[in-house]
């Protein structure tokens, strides 16, 4: 199969086309030809050796990426509820392996779109983020019907994903913040927010607003700013460091005496540890995504344009997702 490897920690160029043998399922398991494999911030960091000195993370050399949708190749021992070409999409797990034209997944990180009218490109930017942000509204922020919530970042990988979730829940208003570049984009979209402000004019941008979640994968001076804009007992979920900022803490004082909540998500230590809720959560996903709530430009892009992808992921010159197309 084709594959990309990162061949050593570093910036984009370290990202090559090799050639590796089909990968077999094991028990368990099961094979899919790989059509989209969306490329996500978290590949990135992957590949820059960020996360370089965390056990159990991939090190060179590796496949990267987390979520691809494809038809299934092949079944492994013991697995039920999935045919041969059946067309699925892979939740957000292992970290690797998706820059591929063949990918194993454990069966429990599969999810079907039979019976769903999603385009697979469209499915594989939103499906699995869609989920995450279930989970992560759900079992952590714990958003309640009626209650309100902001989202930094407003157009990235999982924070497009929260408006048409926290619909799905009941949210009484959603509200996104950009940086003022992206502005007439987030307008022109079709994300469900209320309305979408320049996060550099908080909080005075939303006259006074408080929100009771408050969704943050920006980082920084951002996220300090952020305790300011919750409501009493309000909670701020910390969900990535697009900033690049960090050394940014919180004072924790400012934590006590505002009675607020701040909790962290990271896909690959909470799923793993909460398997029963991936199967609603995907089932909500898929709903949210078909019924046009979740919804994101996504450009598409030869597998071997791995290169220009992580380029534009590290200058921010994307405005919704990138597909590479095996």
């Amino acid at each position: 199969m084709k594959a990309i490897h990162v061949t050593r920690f570093g910036d984009p160029s370290v990202l090559e086309v090799v050639d590796l043998p089909d990968p077999r399922p094991g028990p368990g398991q099961l094979t899919i030809d790989v059509t989209h494999a969306a490329v996500g911030l978290i590949d990135v960091y992957f590949r820059q050796g960020l996360f370089k000195d965390h056990e159990g993370l991939p090190r060179p050399p590796f496949v990267p990426g987390l979520e691809v949708a494809g038809t299934v190749r092949a079944l492994g021992e013991g697995v039920t509820g999935f045919a041969v070409g059946e067309r699925v999409v892979t939740l957000s797990a292992t970290g690797t392996g998706g820059y591929a034209s063949v990918l194993v997944s454990d069966q429990a990180y599969v999810v079907s779109t039979e019976g769903y009218d999603i385009d697979p490109a469209l499915a594989v930017a939103m499906v699995p983020n869609a989920a995450m942000a279930h989970m992560a509204l759900t079992g952590v922020a714990r958003l309640a019907p009626g209650e309100s919530v902001l989202v930094h970042g407003a157009l990235g990988g999982f924070a497009s994903a929260v408006p048409g979730v926290a619909r799905q829940l009941g949210a009484s208003r959603v509200v996104g913040s950009v940086r003022a570049g992206k502005l007439a984009v987030a307008a022109a979209g079709r994300l469900p927010y209320d309305t979408i402000v320049d996060s550099a004019e908080l909080p005075e941008a939303l006259d006074g607003q408080l929100f009771d979640v408050v969704i943050d994968p920006v980082g920084g001076a951002l996220r300090t700013r952020s305790l300011d804009l919750l409501a009493p007992s309000g909670r701020l979920l910390l969900v990535g460091n697009a900033s690049g900022d960090w050394e940014n803490a919180i004072d924790s004082n400012r934590v006590w005496v505002s009675s607020v909540t701040v909790s962290g998500f990271s896909a690959g230590v909470y799923v793993p540890n909460h398997l029963d809720e991936l199967r609603p959560a995907a089932e909500a996903a898929l709903r949210a995504v078909s019924g046009g709530l979740a919804h994101t430009e996504v450009d598409v892009l030869p597998l071997a344009d791995a290169v220009t992808a992580h380029e534009r992921m590290e200058n921010r010159s994307v405005d919704g997702r990138i597909v590479l197309a095996p």
